[in-house]
């Protein structure tokens, strides 16, 4: 029987049974069979030797291809595999994905790896490389592939073995000699993989994530396509490192953690500035677009979290606090700290009987949040405990969901712009295999999202199948200073909550309907978007932003007086100012300030308190510029609004 298989540029290849990949790339040209890495088909990645036994649309994978270095990067992980057993006898290997950026891999080996092991075991990974052997995949009957992983004394490979569905094939991949598990897809040879990779990094992990497994030690590598790649990424990483929110919020002095409140927050007065320059901006936004901001308690009974879902679902990641009831002691009840804003939204809904005049309702909240994250998920700002987010739900109607969807992309777009922030790109995650709803809704829904996104001018790549099992999402990516992408924004549609809370609206004839939810955030958590502002601009904020906005340094002890005058003019015209007059020569005081990211200096002397004026200095300059004190105050507080109190339309105020 013939297959046909369609190329990306439409063209229709015939072949009289089933082809390999390769075989496809051969037939269309040799340089496309030597360039070829893998082959898509109907959208699932595959190695080039499998078969291809039905008609189907097919592209062929090559190193220019954005599926390039997933694929490089796996390869990668089981080279550096292969090379730790080569160098280190009895080392057992677990798992090893490919991740963002990079690859892993979790070692099971009593003596700990030190990264002085990493130059020598990056040479044995070259020397993989350089043998070229083929990568092939081979289809073992389970039981003896357990037995051949448990006489190598591999006994997590054969635990994962014994843990795999009943209906799922045991592929094992021989790289030459050596043999991993694994599912695959792979390049057909070493040599494919390129020398483009670096060790980065040592860590611990736990077999399977589960504190209570054995302790395993985790090698972090990056690969990527070519040099000029790699050394790119590298140069990226340095970066990243001087502009590491953690340090930068020591010096700075913003904000510290300690163990006594592992993955909380405390907040120093100048951090806490910043937190609420960025808090009060984002309020100010939602109100002009037609926002209603509500606050909902902490702790609710584990009733409500069991009729919304999380308790099941979610809560392994939930604090959970157990009540002795009163009047029986013996009897214990569960109350639960919200993880999310979602279920106390709805119950503020359900309040009073609401008519389709009423929507769209959009009801936003900073409430704060707590989740269960494992100690060491935790990142600084970037992965905390107890956090707030700019979350916010809109009840609507189905018809409604496009404008609404519009109306957030735009409010997005502008509060990024705004934050120094561009979209980098954005993924629409549509119905997964296992799903809830009709086709029709989940059709509407897709394409209301999608109609959004083009009315916005905004391009998307569909992230098949993600979506959640009651409704599609977007996922919005934003690119900071030093080119990483970071995901804060997102907008799903749920049906699902609204039904499971029984939350109903009146229409137009009378009838009881459900409304349509959909959970949207621009930055997501104030605290991990802070984070990422801190690292975007290197504690360098711009000046509505800056935690202290000017600060008034004396030459002499004589200019104390005018100096406080000077503070007190700036305070009453908004600035977040402060004085020095400590006995320091200005030299040092001017270091001392921009060291501290101060963008405002004012300089006075017995001069400057003579004449009312003031010598202004901006960081990173070395010029100063000469006001009197009342047109400094107007003009440096005009500079500091914050960009939506200028004279601008955003394009987002929407009318109901």
């Amino acid at each position: 029987m013939s297959r046909l298989l369609t190329l990306p540029d439409g063209s229709v290849k015939e072949f009289p049974g089933s082809v390999t990949g390769l075989e496809l790339a051969t037939s269309i040209g040799k340089g496309l069979a030597s360039a070829a890495l893998a082959v898509k088909v109907d959208g699932e990645l595959r190695d080039l030797m499998r078969p291809i036994e039905k008609d189907a649309k097919v592209e062929i994978i090559t190193r220019k291809s954005p599926e390039a270095l997933e694929l490089i990067r796996h390869d990668a992980a089981h080279i550096l595999a292969e090379a730790v057993q080569e160098l280190f006898p009895g080392t057992q290997v677990t798992i090893g994905p490919n991740v963002e950026n990079g690859f892993y891999y979790d070692f099971a080996r009593d003596e700990p790896f030190s990264t002085d092991d990493f130059p020598k075991i990056e040479e044995k990974m070259r020397e993989i490389v350089k043998r070229d052997s083929p990568i092939v995949c081979e289809r073992w009957d389970r039981d003896e592939a357990i037995k051949f992983f448990e006489a190598k004394n591999e006994k997590y490979k054969a635990e994962l073995i014994r843990d795999l569905p009943a209906d799922q094939p045991i592929t094992v991949y021989a790289q030459g000699a050596w043999k991993d598990l694994c599912r695959g897809p792979h390049m057909a040879s070493t040599g494919k993989t390129g020398t483009a990779f670096k060790l980065l990094k040592l860590a611990g992990a736990y077999w399977r994530g589960d504190s209570k497994n054995a302790q395993l030690q985790r090698i972090y590598g990056t690969a990527w396509r070519d040099e000029k790649e790699l050394q790119a990424y590298l140069t990226q990483i340095e970066e990243a490192e001087k502009r590491d929110h953690r340090k930068i919020g020591k010096e700075l002095d913003l904000f510290h953690m300690q163990d006594e409140a592992a993955g909380s927050v405390f907040w120093h007065p100048k951090g806490w500035a910043l937190y609420r320059a960025l808090e009060n901006y984002v309020r100010r936004q939602i109100e002009r677009a037609g926002y209603v901001e509500v606050h909902t308690p902490q702790l609710y009974d584990s009733s409500l979290f069991k009729a919304s879902g999380h308790w099941d679902v979610y809560g392994d990641n939930m604090f959970k606090v157990a009540i002795k009831s009163e009047e029986n002691p013996e009897e214990i009840k569960w109350v639960g700290i919200k993880p999310m804003n979602c279920p106390g939204h709805v119950q503020v809904f359900k309040q009073g009987i609401k008519s389709y005049r009423d929507l769209p309702l959009r009801m936003a909240e900073f409430g704060n949040c707590h989740r269960n994250e494992a100690h060491g998920a935790m990142h600084g700002l970037i992965r905390v405990r107890q956090f707030v987010q700019d979350d916010a739900h809109i009840f609507c109607t189905e018809d409604q969901i496009q404008s609404e969807s519009l109306a957030f992309c735009a409010l997005l777009q502008s509060m990024y712009k705004d934050l120094g922030f561009e979209v980098a790109r954005v993924r629409l995650a549509d119905r997964p295999e296992k799903r809830i709803g009709t086709e029709e809704s989940w059709d509407k829904a897709e394409a209301a999202l999608a109609n959004a996104l083009k009315g916005a001018g905004l391009k998307y790549d569909i992230n098949k199948g993600d979506g959640a099992f009651y409704g599609p999402k977007l996922e919005f990516y934003l690119r900071d200073a030093i080119g990483r992408e970071w995901q804060c924004g997102t907008l799903q549609v749920d049906p699902n909550m609204p039904e499971r809370l029984d939350a109903v609206y009146i229409d137009e004839t009378g009838q009881k309907r459900r409304p349509v939810m959909l959970h949207r955030a621009v930055l997501g958590s104030l605290h991990r978007f802070l984070g990422i502002l801190i690292e975007h601009y290197a504690g360098k904020f711009p000046l509505w932003l800056a935690p202290v906005q000017a600060v008034v340094c004396t030459i002499t002890n004589d200019a104390e007086t005018y100096a406080k005058e000077v503070l007190a003019a700036l305070t009453a015209a908004g600035l977040r100012a402060q004085i020095d007059v400590r006995p320091e020569k200005i030299n040092a005081k001017i270091r001392d300030h921009s060291l501290q990211k101060v963008p405002l200096i004012l300089v006075v002397g017995k001069k400057e308190a003579e004449a009312k004026t003031v010598a202004l200095r901006r960081l990173g300059g070395e010029a100063q510029e000469i006001l009197n004190l009342g047109e400094a105050a107007a003009k440096l507080a005009e500079e500091a609004l914050p960009p939506d109190l200028g004279i601008r339309d955003s394009g987002f105020r929407i009318q109901k």
